[in-house]
Protein backbone atom coordinates (compact mmCIF):
# COMPACT_ATOMS: atom_id res chain seq x y z
CA UNK A 1 0.00 0.00 0.00
CA UNK A 2 2.54 2.33 0.76
CA UNK A 3 4.45 1.75 -2.40
CA UNK A 4 1.39 2.59 -3.93
CA UNK A 5 1.37 5.72 -2.71
CA UNK A 6 4.60 6.55 -3.35
CA UNK A 7 3.58 5.80 -6.59
CA UNK A 8 0.50 8.00 -7.34
CA UNK A 9 2.16 10.94 -5.55
CA UNK A 10 5.24 11.11 -7.39
CA UNK A 11 2.52 11.00 -10.51
CA UNK A 12 0.71 13.83 -8.89
CA UNK A 13 3.46 16.07 -8.77
CA UNK A 14 3.32 16.83 -12.70
CA UNK A 15 -0.30 17.19 -12.43
CA UNK A 16 0.05 19.72 -9.92
CA UNK A 17 2.93 21.77 -11.32
CA UNK A 18 0.50 22.07 -14.52
CA UNK A 19 -2.25 23.08 -12.53
CA UNK A 20 -0.12 25.92 -10.47
CA UNK A 21 1.35 27.00 -13.97
CA UNK A 22 -2.11 27.34 -15.61
CA UNK A 23 -2.71 29.69 -12.72
CA UNK A 24 -0.33 31.76 -13.05
CA UNK A 25 -0.80 32.16 -16.31
CA UNK A 26 -4.58 33.22 -15.52
CA UNK A 27 -3.28 35.21 -13.15
CA UNK A 28 -0.70 37.39 -15.06
CA UNK A 29 -3.62 38.12 -17.76
CA UNK A 30 -5.91 38.97 -15.53
CA UNK A 31 -3.92 41.45 -13.91
CA UNK A 32 -1.26 42.27 -17.17
CA UNK A 33 -3.55 41.75 -20.11
CA UNK A 34 -1.44 41.32 -23.00
CA UNK A 35 -0.78 43.57 -25.63
CA UNK A 36 -3.82 42.99 -27.90
CA UNK A 37 -6.25 43.58 -25.14
CA UNK A 38 -4.83 46.61 -24.39
CA UNK A 39 -4.47 48.11 -27.92
CA UNK A 40 -8.36 46.95 -28.57
CA UNK A 41 -9.11 48.35 -25.55
CA UNK A 42 -7.69 52.08 -26.50
CA UNK A 43 -8.80 51.40 -30.04
CA UNK A 44 -12.74 51.32 -28.88
CA UNK A 45 -12.37 54.36 -26.40
CA UNK A 46 -10.67 56.61 -29.45
CA UNK A 47 -14.15 55.07 -31.09
CA UNK A 48 -16.50 56.52 -28.69
CA UNK A 49 -14.25 59.39 -28.37
CA UNK A 50 -14.80 60.10 -31.91
CA UNK A 51 -18.14 59.06 -31.81
CA UNK A 52 -19.02 61.61 -29.17
CA UNK A 53 -17.35 64.77 -31.38
CA UNK A 54 -19.66 63.85 -34.33
CA UNK A 55 -22.66 64.54 -31.08
CA UNK A 56 -23.57 60.92 -31.11
CA UNK A 57 -24.36 59.53 -27.70
CA UNK A 58 -22.75 56.49 -25.09
CA UNK A 59 -24.82 53.31 -24.32
CA UNK A 60 -26.19 55.12 -20.82
CA UNK A 61 -28.01 57.66 -22.61
CA UNK A 62 -29.60 55.49 -25.67
CA UNK A 63 -33.53 55.01 -25.23
CA UNK A 64 -33.95 50.81 -24.93
CA UNK A 65 -37.29 51.23 -25.43
CA UNK A 66 -38.30 52.46 -29.05
CA UNK A 67 -36.84 53.06 -32.04
CA UNK A 68 -37.09 56.76 -32.75
CA UNK A 69 -38.60 59.88 -30.80
CA UNK A 70 -42.17 60.33 -30.48
CA UNK A 71 -44.53 63.11 -31.63
CA UNK A 72 -45.06 65.42 -29.10
CA UNK A 73 -48.49 65.06 -29.06
CA UNK A 74 -48.18 61.21 -28.45
CA UNK A 75 -45.89 61.62 -25.73
CA UNK A 76 -48.58 63.67 -23.95
CA UNK A 77 -51.19 61.17 -24.53
CA UNK A 78 -49.02 58.55 -22.97
CA UNK A 79 -48.47 60.73 -20.25
CA UNK A 80 -51.39 61.22 -19.34
CA UNK A 81 -52.97 57.96 -19.34
CA UNK A 82 -50.12 56.83 -17.14
CA UNK A 83 -51.81 59.29 -14.94
CA UNK A 84 -55.18 58.00 -14.88
CA UNK A 85 -56.38 60.37 -17.84
CA UNK A 86 -57.75 58.78 -20.70
CA UNK A 87 -59.45 61.84 -22.51
CA UNK A 88 -56.27 63.00 -24.47
CA UNK A 89 -55.29 59.16 -26.10
CA UNK A 90 -59.19 59.15 -26.82
CA UNK A 91 -59.02 62.57 -28.62
CA UNK A 92 -55.31 61.77 -30.40
CA UNK A 93 -56.47 58.28 -31.69
CA UNK A 94 -59.83 59.66 -33.03
CA UNK A 95 -58.11 62.57 -34.64
CA UNK A 96 -55.46 59.51 -36.49
CA UNK A 97 -58.53 58.63 -38.14
CA UNK A 98 -57.72 56.36 -41.32
CA UNK A 99 -53.97 56.19 -41.17
CA UNK A 100 -53.73 52.90 -40.63
CA UNK A 101 -50.56 53.16 -39.85
CA UNK A 102 -50.23 55.42 -37.55
CA UNK A 103 -53.61 54.16 -35.95
CA UNK A 104 -51.77 50.53 -35.34
CA UNK A 105 -48.71 52.07 -34.07
CA UNK A 106 -50.06 54.94 -31.61
CA UNK A 107 -52.37 51.81 -30.67
CA UNK A 108 -49.80 49.57 -29.32
CA UNK A 109 -48.11 52.13 -27.59
CA UNK A 110 -51.59 52.54 -25.89
CA UNK A 111 -51.98 48.91 -25.47
CA UNK A 112 -48.98 48.47 -23.83
CA UNK A 113 -49.58 50.82 -20.92
CA UNK A 114 -52.85 49.08 -20.61
CA UNK A 115 -50.92 45.79 -20.36
CA UNK A 116 -48.80 47.41 -17.07
CA UNK A 117 -51.95 49.12 -15.68
CA UNK A 118 -56.03 49.20 -16.99
CA UNK A 119 -57.25 51.67 -14.86
CA UNK A 120 -57.66 54.27 -17.05
CA UNK A 121 -59.03 52.21 -19.74
CA UNK A 122 -61.75 50.77 -17.55
CA UNK A 123 -62.75 54.21 -17.18
CA UNK A 124 -62.85 54.86 -20.69
CA UNK A 125 -64.65 51.87 -21.65
CA UNK A 126 -67.39 52.99 -18.82
CA UNK A 127 -68.07 56.58 -20.55
CA UNK A 128 -67.74 54.68 -24.15
CA UNK A 129 -68.87 51.34 -24.03
CA UNK A 130 -69.43 51.07 -28.10
CA UNK A 131 -65.81 53.08 -28.69
CA UNK A 132 -64.38 51.38 -31.55
CA UNK A 133 -60.69 53.48 -30.46
CA UNK A 134 -61.21 51.85 -26.66
CA UNK A 135 -62.41 48.45 -28.12
CA UNK A 136 -58.57 48.19 -30.71
CA UNK A 137 -56.65 48.98 -27.29
CA UNK A 138 -58.12 46.32 -25.31
CA UNK A 139 -57.59 44.39 -27.92
CA UNK A 140 -54.39 44.88 -28.23
CA UNK A 141 -53.82 45.24 -24.69
CA UNK A 142 -54.62 41.67 -24.17
CA UNK A 143 -52.31 40.06 -26.11
CA UNK A 144 -50.03 42.29 -24.84
CA UNK A 145 -50.33 40.85 -21.75
CA UNK A 146 -50.47 37.32 -22.93
CA UNK A 147 -46.97 37.60 -24.14
CA UNK A 148 -45.99 39.14 -21.02
CA UNK A 149 -47.21 36.44 -18.88
CA UNK A 150 -45.41 33.92 -21.35
CA UNK A 151 -41.97 36.09 -20.69
CA UNK A 152 -39.32 36.62 -23.16
CA UNK A 153 -37.16 33.38 -22.98
CA UNK A 154 -36.88 30.23 -25.15
CA UNK A 155 -39.52 27.52 -24.14
CA UNK A 156 -37.83 25.48 -21.98
CA UNK A 157 -36.88 28.11 -19.98
CA UNK A 158 -40.59 28.75 -19.69
CA UNK A 159 -42.75 27.37 -17.09
CA UNK A 160 -45.82 25.41 -17.10
CA UNK A 161 -47.63 27.99 -15.44
CA UNK A 162 -46.62 31.01 -17.71
CA UNK A 163 -47.22 28.96 -20.50
CA UNK A 164 -51.04 27.83 -19.18
CA UNK A 165 -51.85 31.76 -18.51
CA UNK A 166 -50.51 32.84 -22.70
CA UNK A 167 -52.45 30.49 -23.74
CA UNK A 168 -55.71 31.03 -21.55
CA UNK A 169 -55.05 34.99 -21.55
CA UNK A 170 -54.20 34.28 -26.09
CA UNK A 171 -58.19 32.71 -26.01
CA UNK A 172 -59.31 35.51 -24.62
CA UNK A 173 -57.94 37.89 -26.54
CA UNK A 174 -59.72 36.17 -29.96
CA UNK A 175 -62.99 37.66 -28.66
CA UNK A 176 -61.80 40.83 -27.99
CA UNK A 177 -60.18 41.22 -31.46
CA UNK A 178 -63.77 39.83 -33.10
CA UNK A 179 -65.45 42.32 -30.93
CA UNK A 180 -62.91 45.31 -31.75
CA UNK A 181 -62.82 44.04 -35.96
CA UNK A 182 -66.76 43.98 -35.53
CA UNK A 183 -67.01 48.09 -33.80
CA UNK A 184 -64.73 49.29 -36.71
CA UNK A 185 -64.64 46.96 -39.98
CA UNK A 186 -62.86 49.00 -41.90
CA UNK A 187 -59.73 48.93 -39.27
CA UNK A 188 -57.04 46.42 -40.58
CA UNK A 189 -55.12 46.94 -36.70
CA UNK A 190 -57.58 44.14 -34.55
CA UNK A 191 -56.06 41.71 -37.48
CA UNK A 192 -52.83 43.20 -36.56
CA UNK A 193 -53.41 41.62 -33.40
CA UNK A 194 -54.38 38.92 -34.05
CA UNK A 195 -51.52 37.72 -35.70
CA UNK A 196 -49.30 37.70 -32.41
CA UNK A 197 -52.52 35.08 -31.52
CA UNK A 198 -51.80 33.20 -34.19
CA UNK A 199 -48.06 32.68 -33.69
CA UNK A 200 -48.92 31.88 -29.98
CA UNK A 201 -51.60 29.51 -30.25
CA UNK A 202 -50.17 27.49 -33.74
CA UNK A 203 -52.99 28.63 -36.23
CA UNK A 204 -52.63 26.14 -39.09
CA UNK A 205 -51.05 28.30 -42.49
CA UNK A 206 -54.63 27.78 -43.65
CA UNK A 207 -56.15 29.73 -41.09
CA UNK A 208 -53.19 32.64 -41.49
CA UNK A 209 -53.76 32.63 -44.86
CA UNK A 210 -57.56 33.59 -43.99
CA UNK A 211 -56.65 36.52 -41.95
CA UNK A 212 -54.08 37.47 -43.84
CA UNK A 213 -56.46 38.37 -46.64
CA UNK A 214 -58.62 40.09 -44.11
CA UNK A 215 -55.66 42.48 -43.06
CA UNK A 216 -54.54 42.92 -47.08
CA UNK A 217 -57.98 43.27 -48.19
CA UNK A 218 -57.39 46.71 -46.30
CA UNK A 219 -53.87 47.60 -46.25
CA UNK A 220 -52.41 45.83 -48.55
CA UNK A 221 -49.09 47.34 -47.68
CA UNK A 222 -49.36 48.25 -44.21
CA UNK A 223 -45.82 47.27 -42.36
CA UNK A 224 -46.51 46.83 -38.69
CA UNK A 225 -48.78 43.85 -40.36
CA UNK A 226 -46.05 43.02 -42.72
CA UNK A 227 -43.21 42.62 -39.95
CA UNK A 228 -45.96 40.54 -37.55
CA UNK A 229 -46.62 38.16 -40.94
CA UNK A 230 -43.08 37.41 -41.41
CA UNK A 231 -42.33 36.65 -38.09
CA UNK A 232 -45.08 33.67 -38.03
CA UNK A 233 -43.55 32.62 -41.19
CA UNK A 234 -40.31 32.24 -39.99
CA UNK A 235 -38.63 28.93 -38.99
CA UNK A 236 -38.30 29.67 -35.64
CA UNK A 237 -42.51 30.15 -35.50
CA UNK A 238 -44.94 28.52 -37.44
CA UNK A 239 -43.30 28.36 -40.91
CA UNK A 240 -39.49 27.91 -42.64
CA UNK A 241 -36.99 29.52 -44.22
CA UNK A 242 -38.48 29.14 -47.29
CA UNK A 243 -41.71 30.00 -46.92
CA UNK A 244 -40.67 33.50 -45.01
CA UNK A 245 -38.31 34.46 -47.62
CA UNK A 246 -41.09 33.96 -49.95
CA UNK A 247 -43.67 35.68 -48.33
CA UNK A 248 -41.15 38.61 -48.02
CA UNK A 249 -39.75 38.97 -51.20
CA UNK A 250 -43.63 38.76 -52.88
CA UNK A 251 -44.47 41.58 -50.59
CA UNK A 252 -41.29 43.55 -51.34
CA UNK A 253 -41.77 43.21 -54.90
CA UNK A 254 -45.56 44.22 -55.13
CA UNK A 255 -45.41 47.35 -52.88
CA UNK A 256 -45.11 50.92 -54.04
CA UNK A 257 -42.08 52.86 -53.05
CA UNK A 258 -41.81 54.55 -49.70
CA UNK A 259 -43.95 51.94 -48.32
CA UNK A 260 -40.94 50.34 -46.55
CA UNK A 261 -41.27 47.11 -47.33
CA UNK A 262 -37.98 46.41 -48.81
CA UNK A 263 -37.29 45.77 -45.21
CA UNK A 264 -38.89 42.62 -45.35
CA UNK A 265 -36.17 40.43 -47.21
CA UNK A 266 -33.91 42.24 -44.44
CA UNK A 267 -35.33 40.74 -42.12
CA UNK A 268 -35.88 37.59 -43.34
CA UNK A 269 -32.08 37.15 -43.43
CA UNK A 270 -31.25 38.91 -40.40
CA UNK A 271 -33.43 36.15 -38.83
CA UNK A 272 -32.23 32.85 -40.60
CA UNK A 273 -29.04 33.64 -40.74
CA UNK A 274 -26.57 31.93 -38.80
CA UNK A 275 -22.94 32.56 -40.46
CA UNK A 276 -20.25 33.54 -38.26
CA UNK A 277 -19.03 36.23 -41.09
CA UNK A 278 -20.43 38.20 -43.56
CA UNK A 279 -19.99 36.44 -47.20
CA UNK A 280 -23.61 35.73 -47.02
CA UNK A 281 -24.43 39.52 -46.22
CA UNK A 282 -22.01 40.45 -49.65
CA UNK A 283 -24.34 38.38 -51.94
CA UNK A 284 -25.06 40.10 -55.30
CA UNK A 285 -28.63 39.27 -53.33
CA UNK A 286 -28.04 41.33 -50.52
CA UNK A 287 -26.40 44.12 -52.12
CA UNK A 288 -29.54 44.18 -53.93
CA UNK A 289 -31.36 44.30 -51.51
CA UNK A 290 -29.93 46.92 -49.34
CA UNK A 291 -29.82 49.29 -52.68
CA UNK A 292 -33.47 48.74 -53.20
CA UNK A 293 -34.10 49.53 -49.44
CA UNK A 294 -31.65 52.71 -49.39
CA UNK A 295 -34.07 54.05 -52.31
CA UNK A 296 -36.96 52.93 -50.71
CA UNK A 297 -36.09 55.28 -47.62
CA UNK A 298 -35.30 57.64 -49.72
CA UNK A 299 -38.81 57.81 -50.59
CA UNK A 300 -40.89 57.31 -48.07
CA UNK A 301 -42.50 60.21 -46.03
CA UNK A 302 -39.60 61.41 -43.49
CA UNK A 303 -43.06 61.04 -40.52
CA UNK A 304 -43.42 57.33 -41.35
CA UNK A 305 -43.48 56.26 -37.75
CA UNK A 306 -41.76 53.10 -38.59
CA UNK A 307 -38.99 54.72 -41.22
CA UNK A 308 -36.51 54.98 -38.26
CA UNK A 309 -36.57 50.83 -37.92
CA UNK A 310 -35.46 50.42 -41.66
CA UNK A 311 -32.51 52.72 -41.02
CA UNK A 312 -31.42 50.80 -37.62
CA UNK A 313 -31.42 48.11 -40.28
CA UNK A 314 -29.52 49.90 -43.16
CA UNK A 315 -26.72 50.72 -41.08
CA UNK A 316 -26.46 47.53 -39.48
CA UNK A 317 -26.03 46.00 -43.35
CA UNK A 318 -24.14 48.68 -44.80
CA UNK A 319 -21.79 48.36 -42.27
CA UNK A 320 -21.57 44.32 -43.12
CA UNK A 321 -20.94 45.25 -46.61
CA UNK A 322 -18.15 47.94 -45.94
CA UNK A 323 -19.94 50.59 -46.79
CA UNK A 324 -19.29 52.52 -43.69
CA UNK A 325 -19.54 56.50 -44.72
CA UNK A 326 -23.20 55.17 -46.20
CA UNK A 327 -23.97 53.54 -42.34
CA UNK A 328 -22.90 56.68 -40.36
CA UNK A 329 -25.24 58.41 -42.32
CA UNK A 330 -28.32 56.23 -40.90
CA UNK A 331 -26.16 56.08 -37.66
CA UNK A 332 -27.00 60.06 -37.48
CA UNK A 333 -30.27 59.76 -38.10
CA UNK A 334 -31.48 57.15 -35.30
CA UNK A 335 -29.31 57.75 -32.48
CA UNK A 336 -30.68 57.69 -29.12
CA UNK A 337 -32.85 55.33 -30.01
CA UNK A 338 -32.52 51.56 -30.33
CA UNK A 339 -35.48 49.49 -29.89
CA UNK A 340 -35.11 47.76 -33.13
CA UNK A 341 -33.52 45.09 -35.00
CA UNK A 342 -31.04 44.24 -35.41
CA UNK A 343 -30.36 45.50 -31.31
CA UNK A 344 -33.04 44.12 -30.06
CA UNK A 345 -32.44 40.56 -29.46
CA UNK A 346 -29.45 41.64 -27.68
CA UNK A 347 -29.55 41.23 -23.86
CA UNK A 348 -27.82 44.74 -24.30
CA UNK A 349 -29.03 46.17 -27.46
CA UNK A 350 -27.54 49.52 -26.18
CA UNK A 351 -24.19 48.35 -26.04
CA UNK A 352 -24.15 46.03 -28.75
CA UNK A 353 -25.56 49.17 -30.86
CA UNK A 354 -22.79 51.37 -29.90
CA UNK A 355 -20.38 49.06 -30.14
CA UNK A 356 -21.01 48.49 -33.76
CA UNK A 357 -21.64 52.59 -34.61
CA UNK A 358 -18.54 53.31 -32.62
CA UNK A 359 -16.75 50.46 -35.60
CA UNK A 360 -18.57 52.60 -38.37
CA UNK A 361 -16.82 55.94 -37.11
CA UNK A 362 -13.52 54.78 -36.87
CA UNK A 363 -13.59 52.70 -40.06
CA UNK A 364 -15.32 55.88 -42.01
CA UNK A 365 -12.95 58.06 -40.72
CA UNK A 366 -9.65 55.98 -42.07
CA UNK A 367 -11.26 55.30 -44.99
CA UNK A 368 -11.73 59.28 -45.52
CA UNK A 369 -8.09 59.65 -44.02
CA UNK A 370 -6.60 57.28 -46.69
CA UNK A 371 -8.32 59.52 -49.41
CA UNK A 372 -6.79 62.35 -48.56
Amino acid sequence: MTVLFWILGVLAVPTLIFALWLAWVFLKEFFNPSPDDDAEAAEAAEAAQAAEKLGLLPAEQQNTDLAAPLPAEWTTALAAVRGGDWVPAADLLASVGRDWERRSALAYLLADCAAEEDAWLLAWEAVRPDDPDAAVVRARSTVILAWKLRGGKRAQYTTGEQFDAFHRTLAGAREEVARAAALNPDDPTPYIAEIWVALGLGYPNAEMDKLWAEITARAPHHYEAHFSALQYWCAKWRGSERQAFEFAERAAAAAPLGSLLTALPLIAHFEHDESDDTAADNTPQMLARVEAALADAAAADPSHPRLPELRHLLAFYLHLQDRNEAALEQFKLVDGHVNALPWRYRGDMAGYYCQVRNTVVREAAQAAAATV
